[in-house]
């Protein structure tokens, strides 16, 4: 049931500048609250607890109980940013208090990390936290200064895109640092 919330959340983030841009038109702004409010509230009581799970998912149920409750399409637009910036608090976090985010990820595959490795995976966390940090403020600017299309175009396809060139230089530059040693 997790497995499926989860995937429910992910296509809810996925599709959500889609579903704002063409949605507002036929749905108010609760009801995108309500149905991502309970989207999110599902996942905080069936997913497994991971570390910022409970507070991440708690600010987000706020975040949608203040939609639906103010009804204003405006504040639809603020969820990516939201979303940006938990990513850079869980990923900035991780470098302060350890592992890095990325350090964990890489020891479920490789639970015995060589030295280097571990500065690497720092490395590739700093330059996540900076990813989120100007994607979130890219987010936010066009949430207060850009028509709702452009909102969209970013949000929806350029922000995705980009996210995935990053992976792709990652895993390049990972696969020459490793030849390297």
């Amino acid at each position: 049931m997790s497995r499926l919330i989860g995937l429910g959340l992910l296509l809810a983030g996925l599709l959500y500048p889609f579903a704002v841009y063409y949605g507002t038109e036929h749905f108010a702004p609760w009801q995108f609250g309500l149905l991502l409010g309970s989207l999110w509230l599902l996942r905080a009581l069936t997913a497994t607890q991971r570390p910022g799970s409970r507070w991440m998912a708690a600010t987000i149920i706020v975040f949608c109980l203040l939609l639906a409750w103010f009804d204003n399409p405006q504040w639809l637009r603020w969820y990516p940013s939201l979303v940006s910036a938990f990513m850079l608090t869980l990923f900035g976090l991780s470098l302060k208090y350890g592992p890095p985010m990325v350090e964990r990820l890489a020891r479920m595959t490789d639970p015995h990390l060589a030295p280097h490795a571990v500065v690497y995976t720092r490395q590739v966390t700093v330059v996540w936290s900076v990813f989120f940090l100007c994607n979130g403020l890219l987010a936010a600017a066009l949430t207060l200064w850009a028509p709702l299309s452009w909102w969209t175009l970013y949000n929806g396809l350029i922000a995705y895109g980009l996210m995935g060139l990053l992976f792709a230089v990652e895993w390049l530059v990972r696969q020459r640092v490793r030849g390297r040693v």
